[in-house]
């Protein structure tokens, strides 16, 4: 077994703290990667301070891992020792559903496995995950990474970057579409970012005008204000995609109104009730849809990386030593982070 290190919750109260356990050795199909920095999500903290009722104690929490390939396994044909890789929201699944043999095996039929908080496949052991200095994963759950990418800032691309890079995949999102992306944070800042390379009229929606600056230099062609009714009356009906990454329960009807006929909002941010109710007036009468979207598949998030690249994409951020990361999880409460915190796994 490898000795590992890292940070870990004890439970649901206690502060993030120092923590040692073991990882797996190398098998044939494994890649073990050095850990150089690691993204802070907000579902982290959620995850923390179980939010969700679904914690595992202890957990390493971190799913945003980008590192140096130390050691692979004899049968791993994509990645060698000296590589950069990295490694998102999950590092298994049954890879026999038809969600997993088309490529999208974060919808696995049979649950995929999750980067941390969650058991190895198969055993009760605990998955840890990228707030610490070595991972193992099998190779199909392994991305690369260009060394022409600013690596620190790369780390939030596998799980912010990714989130909003599928949906607008899925729906074709290109020249000639308006596209909305409602709520300017982690997510949405890339939401930005890959509408505009995509070749979109991007338009930032938020109920905060201090940010429209910010937005215009991160891509938007125009902002915005949600509480403006005015203003939302004047583009009522224009909208080809609205990309909603607000990670509370809202209001979604007063955003569903923006939407031309046949237009789509995807919901990436909330996983809790919406309220108030979708009325179906909001829907019905331009054959409006309301779908959801869950991060990406393996294939699509190498095509997002490697988009990225070719792009010169990446997320802001604001690097922390592993000591901060307390005050860190404080900071995320009040959104004062722009646009991501990335541990520096070196100062561990």
């Amino acid at each position: 077994m490898l000795q590992a290190k890292g940070y870990a919750a004890s439970d649901a109260h206690s502060p993030l703290a120092p923590f040692s356990f073991e990882r797996r050795n190398p098998g044939p199909r494994d890649v073990q990667i050095e850990i150089l920095h690691c993204g802070i999500c907000h579902s982290d903290l959620h995850q923390a301070r179980n939010d969700w009722n679904n914690s595992l104690y202890p957990m390493v929490p971190g799913h945003e891992i980008v590192g140096r390939v130390t050691a692979v396994g004899s049968e791993v044909k994509k990645l060698n020792v000296g590589d950069f890789a990295g490694v998102g929201c999950m590092v298994d699944s049954c890879r026999t559903c038809a969600a997993c043999t088309e490529g999208e095996e974060q919808y696995c039929e049979n649950g995929a496995t999750l980067t941390y908080n969650d058991r190895e496949r198969g055993t009760k052991n605990l998955v840890f995950g990228g707030y610490s200095n070595v991972i193992v994963v099998d190779e199909h759950f392994v991305v690369t990474i260009s060394r022409s990418l600013d690596l620190k800032a790369t780390a939030p691309l596998l799980c912010a970057g990714i989130t909003t890079w599928s949906p607008l995949r899925h729906w074709q999102i290109g020249k000639g579409h308006k596209v909305g992306v409602i709520g300017l944070g982690g997510l949405g800042h890339m939401g930005i970012k890959f509408a505009h390379a995509l070749g979109a009229d991007v338009v930032m929606i938020t109920t905060s005008p201090g940010k429209t600056a910010d937005a215009k230099r991160l891509g938007a062609d125009d902002v915005l204000i949600s509480t403006d009714r005015a203003a939302m009356a004047k583009h009522a009906g224009s909208f080809h995609f609205l990309l909603n990454t607000i990670p509370n329960g809202h209001d979604l009807n007063p955003y569903a109104r923006l939407l031309r006929r046949n237009g789509t909002m995807v919901l990436v941010g909330a996983l809790m009730a919406l309220e108030p109710p979708l009325q179906g007036r909001s829907v019905i009468g331009g054959r409006k849809r309301i779908a959801g979207s869950a991060i990406g598949g393996m294939r699509e998030t190498q095509e997002m990386l490697d988009f990225c690249a070719e792009h010169g994409i990446v997320s802001d951020v604001e690097a922390i030593a592993i000591q901060q990361v307390n005050q860190a999880y404080e900071r995320l409460l009040k959104n004062d982070v722009k646009y991501r915190f990335v541990i520096d796994m070196g100062s561990l």
